[in-house]
């Protein structure tokens, strides 16, 4: 067993134990302690590396190792060290003691993304006391903020401090690089290269004020519930874009199953709990997520308002935006709270071709296949300014029977040991080969 292998699940038990929750209001712990830990590691094996502080306590690390051909662009590795809460009631350990036992490393941040967080730093410091170099720079980066979109983490150091990333052209992250068994002779691994955008939306009517008690025809919360009523139980109609139509197409295949474009329902269900990452891909969605009206039951307010989430496919944004502002009706407009871009890059080119050749070294019965992620992550949006290309890549074998997709900011999260084992190695190959 290698070093890394030897010491990444503790790296990762460690850093679970850290609390990092991020509220999203700035009243967590921050992410400094964690980012003091990854520093501590780096020491031990003589790294330096730069500590970027964006607020008090919201701690950011990044360093880069040289690599033989100063020719060659670098690469971006890079994770996050903030969690979404967790309350301890629900959990059968304690979500922050890192706890590992029955083969799993137990805790809040164990998929969401501290097992990558300890991949990255077990890898480098095996890199470094062996006295390896990589082919290219690789910049390492433990950020913060993702779970809160960024603001103190990833936009804060491409903003302020975008020469840390000089010469990066290409950068792996969450949430990719994971199995998918199809049986014992074939796992399909999904690659993330595509990512819907966001548009958190506020939905507003404005009307005549009055006594609940009289007649009232210009009624604000009638017209906000009506808009709501139409976007929350609209049916989005099927828009496969091409990762999508290619991750079908491939799943499909795997499975023995017929493809048909218009109806791939059944290759959804063959994937099981992941369709919780993917079935969202197939559509645009807007889901209305809170509501806001009125101070008294008998006064009749004069402006009511309402909250819609809003996922568009990459390509189509202003599809989206068309079909909202139909459904809204004309009593009602729309203000945009949060917007971020859609992304979508081919699977394609020299990264895409070593990811699958090191999965497939580590796991004969490797299938590499490109996906679509209903959600966002650091890769998108401010490093995507830089003109970084970003897949999702965190190599995990995971058992058959593990709901992986009901890990991600879910009660009892964990890792296998061996999963962290083999992303260890798989990820070894990756930056001394690429």
């Amino acid at each position: 067993m290698t070093p890394a292998e030897t010491e990444v699940a503790e790296l990762c038990a460690e850093l679970i134990r850290v609390d990092t929750s991020n509220y999203g209001d700035g009243s967590g712990p921050g992410e400094r302690a964690a980012a003091e830990v990854v520093m501590a590691r780096l020491a031990e094996v003589g790294v330096e590396a730069t500590y970027v502080e964006s607020a008090p306590t919201r701690g950011n690390v990044v360093t880069r190792i040289e690599g033989s051909d100063p020719g060659l662009p670098a690469l971006l590795v890079h994770g996050h060290l903030d969690v979404v809460p967790a309350n301890a009631a629900d959990w059968a350990v304690d979500p922050f003691s890192g706890e590992i036992k029955d083969g799993y490393i137990w805790g809040r941040g164990a998929v969401d993304m501290k097992d990558m967080d300890a991949m990255m730093l077990a890898v480098l410091r095996q890199m470094v006391t062996e006295g390896r170099k990589p082919r290219r720079d690789i910049v390492f980066a433990w950020l913060a903020d993702e779970e809160a979109g960024g603001e103190h983490g990833a936009k804060y150091l491409t903003s302020k401090h975008p020469e840390l990333f000089d010469g990066v052209d290409n950068a792996i992250s969450e949430v990719g690089g994971y199995s998918l068994e199809v049986d014992p002779s074939l796992r399909l691994y999904l690659i993330e290269t595509a990512q819907k955008g966001l548009a958190w939306m506020r939905l507003v009517a404005d009307g005549t004020a009055g006594h609940g008690s009289m007649l009232n025809s210009d009624n604000a919360v009638t017209e906000v519930a009506k808009a709501v009523a139409r976007i929350g139980s609209y049916e989005w109609p099927l828009k496969l874009t091409p990762t999508v139509h290619r991750f079908l197409s491939e799943v499909a295949d795997a499975f023995g199953l017929p493809f048909d474009p218009e109806n791939p329902a059944p290759i959804i269900d063959a994937i099981g709990p992941l369709a919780k990452f993917v079935g969202a891909t197939l559509h645009h969605t807007a889901n209305p997520s809170m509501l806001s009206a009125g101070y008294k039951a008998n006064v009749i307010p004069g402006q009511a308002s309402a909250v819609v989430d809003g996922r568009f496919l990459p390509g189509l944004e202003k599809d989206f935006f068309a079909t909202v502002d139909e459904l809204l009706g004309p009593n009602v407009r729309r203000e945009q709270l949060v917007h971020d871009i859609a992304l979508e890059t081919t699977f394609d080119g020299a990264l895409v071709e070593t990811m699958i050749s090191v999965l497939k070294e580590e796991d004969p019965t490797a299938r590499v296949v490109p996906y679509c992620l209903s959600g966002g992550t650091d890769n998108k949006t401010f490093f995507a300014d830089l003109n970084i290309r970003g897949f999702g890549f965190v190599p995990l074998r995971l058992p058959a029977e593990m709901d992986f997709a009901g890990m991600f900011h879910g009660v009892d999260e964990r890792v296998p040991v061996d999963a962290l084992q083999f992303g260890t190695r798989v990820l070894d190959r990756l930056l001394m080969t690429y």
